[in-house]
């Protein structure tokens, strides 16, 4: 009896450490910018390229393809306030953010679910997008890093991994 007892606790154990383990594998980030006095921030998963490249890693993709923007729960934008990003209005709130290639580039994608494990992207919760401005990154990053910045007549959100550097103007409404 005791046996059993100790197997089923261990087993208890071990399957509470691998949901652990889904649940956060690698480190989180966040990055926050106040603009016209709102606040805006970014939480996201931040993967390492461990020797790969970031083409390695997204080379994959293909013309409408997503990219879940990050590792593990979804990579989350909290706007205080109304802003645009290019010609996309999005309103105060949570979303989920992703990146789509596109046949030239690719774009930043607005979904309404925010707060689901980072692969289970819905199209039908897309509602808003915009172009995203590739260039080489001025030093390349090791791990997924997203930052937000003052910049024009806004902001700029700007995506880095590897020598990959996606970015994007924003402002308050």
């Amino acid at each position: 009896m005791k046996r059993v007892f100790s197997l089923a606790v261990g087993l208890a154990i071990f399957a509470a450490l691998a949901g652990s383990a889904r649940a956060q594998r690698n480190p989180r980030g966040i990055t926050r910018l106040s603009l016209k006095g709102s606040t805006l921030s970014v939480e996201y998963g931040r993967p390492a390229l461990k020797g790969r490249s970031e083409t390695d890693m997204l080379g994959k993709l293909k013309p409408g393809d997503f990219w879940r923007l990050g590792a593990d729960k979804s990579t989350t934008l909290s706007a205080a306030g109304d802003l645009t990003f290019g010609d996309a209005s999005v309103p105060r709130g949570e979303y989920s953010l992703w990146v789509q290639r596109t046949a030239d580039g690719w774009k930043l994608v607005f979904n309404k679910q925010h707060g689901q494990w980072g692969t289970d992207h819905d199209p039908a919760q897309d509602f808003a997008s915009a172009p995203l401005k590739e260039s080489k990154a001025a030093k390349p990053a090791e791990m997924v890093t997203i930052t937000l910045a003052k910049g024009g007549a806004g902001g700029v959100l700007t995506i880095e991994w590897g020598h990959l550097s996606l970015s994007t103007n924003f402002a308050a409404k």
